[in-house]
């Protein structure tokens, strides 16, 4: 098949947007989802009234956890859709889903209005949440990756972090803001709810960008009897097994180093929160830069190579870092150490999608990036926090920082034993995009890894 070097540049062009489409979606949805985390101190007492501030935090949590535990099933659920319908039908779903929860979350009555009831629907309305944010990674890292020209994959589907990174940021710059226009009181009564209605009214946008994308699922993919089936992925539980290994390594240390790291900083190192806030958020966006460079650099040493760097770093490094930070005193200083721990996380979060799809034929690669993705992430990085402060209050917090590091280990091990899926795999050639694409290597029976 050929390479992006016989590309039209209309097609190119194409391809490009796209992306930007795919992508677009990819922000939305994790805005909407860490509004939520975010905004959380200010909703509690509106629907859990009872109890100090630290119970009704941790019911809101649970609310957040329940979320993420809804992963698996949107990843099964959306990958089957993705794979027997098309990953266009699949990404406006869930998109689709994403503003319905944002919104019921925005217009939803208070428990003063309506009892019981109230935290019970938000409860509903996270669980749908939770459903299409695990739908969407595996959808959109298979169709970006199915979409992005061959030689220039890693650099083009690493978009999906960008965007990723990017919800989280703008969720954080839209409360900041909010913080400086509103008081307390009027974030606690009405303020928490815009940024739910701008979630809904993005993910409208998103939709409409995605509406006019092209399909790269053929028809004949679609057709096959086991394509989207559990039966179809058990056919490849090598790989499925290889993702969950380095999933499990590669998602508990970007959490560590994103979502916790800012109470790491305030509840171990002592520094301010707002402080700390601005050293996450400054350390967030350049984080956010790297994921291009770093998908560019597979492109040249190979997805298997940026692999194995993040591995033996994360298990190299993880331990000093987090040993180092513990004791900071210097914002400066903490903004270093953050920058040097996601510039190793970036070598696995800039290729995270790709090298999943990579790994799947075309009939289940929406299932098996998206089901082995969260299944990994559920249980290893969802849990991040959790283990994190429960070692605290044991007074063993170090055992995090070999936890970490142990991770990292099995996703070397994971990284050594498997071939490279960028030369190995299912998605060697080119899929062109639109009118009856999807017409791959594996499609018509490309090298599988063994």
């Amino acid at each position: 098949m050929s390479g992006n070097h016989q590309l039209s540049p209309a097609e190119y062009r194409k391809r490009i947007f796209a992306i930007l489409g795919a992508s677009s979606g990819n922000l939305v949805e994790w805005f909407d989802f860490y509004v939520y985390s975010f905004c959380a101190i200010y909703f509690a007492p509106a629907f859990f009234p009872k109890g100090d501030p630290t119970t009704q935090l941790l019911n809101t949590a649970g609310v957040f956890a329940a979320g993420f535990l809804m992963r698996p099933i949107g990843g099964w659920l959306f990958g089957r859709i993705a794979d027997k319908h098309g990953r266009k039908t699949s990404m406006l779903i869930s998109v689709l889903m994403m503003c319905g929860g944002s919104l019921a979350v925005a217009l939803m009555p208070t428990y003063a209005a309506i009892g019981a009831w109230a935290p019970a629907l938000l409860l509903v309305a996270r669980l749908f949440q939770g459903l299409s944010v695990g739908g969407e990674y595996g959808t959109s890292a298979t169709y970006m990756s199915e979409v992005a020209p061959n030689g220039r994959r890693g650099f083009l589907a690493s978009f999906q972090y960008v965007t990723l990174i990017g919800g989280q940021l703008l969720a954080v710059l839209v409360l900041f803001g909010m913080q400086l226009w509103l008081t307390k009181q009027e974030l606690m009564d009405w303020g928490w709810r815009v940024p739910f209605v701008l979630g809904a009214l993005g993910a409208l946008v998103a939709m409409y960008l995605r509406s006019s994308l092209a399909e790269t699922a053929s028809s004949d993919v679609r057709k096959k009897k086991d394509a989207g089936t559990l039966k179809g992925l058990l056919q490849h539980k090598r790989a499925f097994l290889n993702v969950v290994g380095f999933t499990a390594g590669g998602s508990l240390m970007f959490y560590t180093f994103t979502t916790y790291m800012q109470k790491y900083l305030v509840n171990t190192a002592g520094m301010d929160p707002k402080l700390a806030n601005g050293v996450m958020t400054g350390a967030l966006f350049v984080y956010m830069i790297l994921q291009p460079l770093f998908g560019a650099i597979s492109d040249k040493i190979g997805r298997r190579n940026s692999m194995l760097c993040f591995s033996i770093l994360g298990m190299l490094c993880t331990f000093p870092i987090l040993h180092l930070l513990k004791d900071v005193s210097s914002p400066y200083v903490a903004f270093v150490l953050a920058i040097l721990a996601l510039t190793i996380v970036s070598f696995y979060t800039s290729i995270s999608g790709l090298i999943k799809a990579e790994m799947f034929p075309a009939e289940v690669r929406a299932l098996g990036v998206g089901l082995s993705y969260a299944v990994g992430n559920a249980i290893f990085g969802g849990s991040a926090e959790f283990v994190a402060l429960s070692l605290k209050s044991a007074g063993m917090e170090s055992a995090f920082y070999w936890y970490v590091s142990a991770l990292c280990l099995v996703a070397l091990i994971v990284t050594l034993r498997m071939p490279d899926p960028q030369r190995d795999g299912h998605l060697h050639d080119d899929v062109l995009v639109g009118g009856e694409a999807g017409a791959e290597a594996d499609a018509g029976g490309g090298r599988k890894p063994a």
